[in-house]
């Protein structure tokens, strides 16, 4: 394997001795996890854990509104949620070792819609979204929390949406990457007609896995549930970071992770 040498300046007492960093040549490349609307991000560090294992680098993050801002629940736009993944995108493509032309993003419900448009401003190879949600452009500055009193979210969901129609679909439209769509068969959140739109947006990508677990509510609340998304994301991720890198090395096989908590409460989306 080759390597990098750099060399430094370590500071020590009042001058400094030279140093060099012998570091792996070869960069790895980075996964995000978006979490959905009401969640948080602890309750993806199982599951980052285990993809890690694969040689990745994983940042989980909470979005605003969330966990330590719960504070902004209510006011939080889509607009400010947009600006975190961005923001966090960046934050993983800085880190060291970083491969910044091979990051995968995995986001669901919420975090899928954003996940989605974050493809259309920043370089994204690979794109995993489980029941990712979909939103009617309009009032993209108003509080998150208000869409689901001042639209009908329920009837735009149970309709097919045209990618010309929805800034998330055209964003899966323009894609050109990797995509994997998973459906819960019994969501109540997210139904399948969303699904479909989703899945009729990508027509350009250069994959497209779509996979249903059964019997799964939106929130994955059941722990059969959550082992089993584990499974899909976890095989789906090995087979595009390891076919991405054409045999040069032999894909580990990731630790059993521990059952991952429920993904987002069922109530809203």
């Amino acid at each position: 394997m080759s390597t990098i040498d750099e060399s430094i300046d370590i500071n020590v007492d009042s001058g400094t001795i030279a140093g060099t960093f012998i570091t792996p040549g070869t960069l790895v490349p980075g996964v995000l996890f978006v979490h959905g609307w009401g969640g948080s991000q602890e309750q993806y560090h199982s599951r980052a854990r285990q993809i890690a294992a694969l040689g990745c680098v994983c940042l989980t993050f909470d979005l605003r509104g969330h966990a330590g801002t719960r504070p902004q629940y209510e006011t939080v736009t889509r607009e400010n949620n947009l600006h975190d993944v961005l923001a966090a995108y960046d934050a993983l493509t800085a880190r060291r070792h970083v491969d910044p032309s091979a990051i995968a993003v995995v986001g669901s419900s919420y975090g899928g819609y954003l996940a989605s448009i974050l493809t259309t401003m920043r370089a994204v190879k690979w794109l995993a979204l489980r029941a990712p949600a979909l939103y009617i452009d309009s009032g993209w500055e108003i509080p998150k929390l208000q869409l689901h009193r001042d639209q009908d979210l329920k009837a735009y969901r149970d309709s097919i949406v045209r990618a010309e129609d929805n800034r998330a679909l055209r964003a899966c439209q323009e894609f050109e990457g990797d995509v994997m769509l998973i459906e819960s068969e019994r969501d109540n959140i997210i139904p399948r007609p969303v699904l479909t739109s989703y899945r009729e947006a990508c027509k350009h990508a250069r994959s497209l896995t779509y996979r249903c677990i059964a019997d799964a509510d939106h929130g994955l609340t059941q722990e059969r549930d959550q082992r089993a998304y584990n499974t899909l994301l976890t095989n789906w991720l090995t087979e595009m970071i390891f076919g991405a890198r054409a045999g040069n090395t032999v894909a580990p096989h990731a630790p059993p992770a521990a059952p991952s908590r429920p993904e987002a409460p069922p109530q809203l989306g």
